[in-house]
């Protein structure tokens, strides 16, 4: 009984050691600053087929350009939490997202973060849906 306990303190002491590591010599990871990986280095490591895939490449920042899809009036909502949207404000930004035409999702997605305005849950979970979709339907028919 003695050695079990010596053995789970063993192992919560390392556990602890292990995270304080991870802690102190992970990067911190700013929303507002582009990822330090270019386009190039992500396609070797993304395929386009995974959404976790469609998520990294729509949240790093492959150009700092901010473009404008006749939606300025979005900006309104810059620095507010993605979970502190109303039912209308939801659907304003699903609006403009289904009125986007095709090529230009992934890149209104990457202006939306550009300009410091997070998109509320459900409709990133869309834009996220729609574009793999999107890349799914261009594999298939490339």
């Amino acid at each position: 009984m003695i050695v079990a306990l010596y053995i789970l303190l063993a192992m919560v002491a390392v556990g602890a050691v292990l995270y304080l590591h991870h802690r102190l010599t992970a990067p911190t990871a700013d929303a507002s600053a582009p990822e330090e990986e270019t386009a190039g280095e992500e396609n070797q490591e993304c395929c386009g087929m995974h959404i976790t895939c469609e998520r990294d490449s729509l949240l790093s920042a492959v150009s700092d350009r901010i473009e404008y899809y006749d939606d300025e009036e979005l900006d309104r909502f810059r620095g507010r939490a993605s979970d502190a949207y109303n039912s209308d404000e939801i659907e304003e930004f699903r609006s403009v997202l289904l009125t986007l035409l095709p090529d230009d999702i992934a890149g209104w997605g990457r202006s939306i973060q550009l300009r410091g305005i997070e998109l509320p849950g459900a409709v990133r979970d869309e834009l996220l849906m729609i574009v793999a979709e999107e890349r799914a339907a261009r594999t298939h028919t490339a």
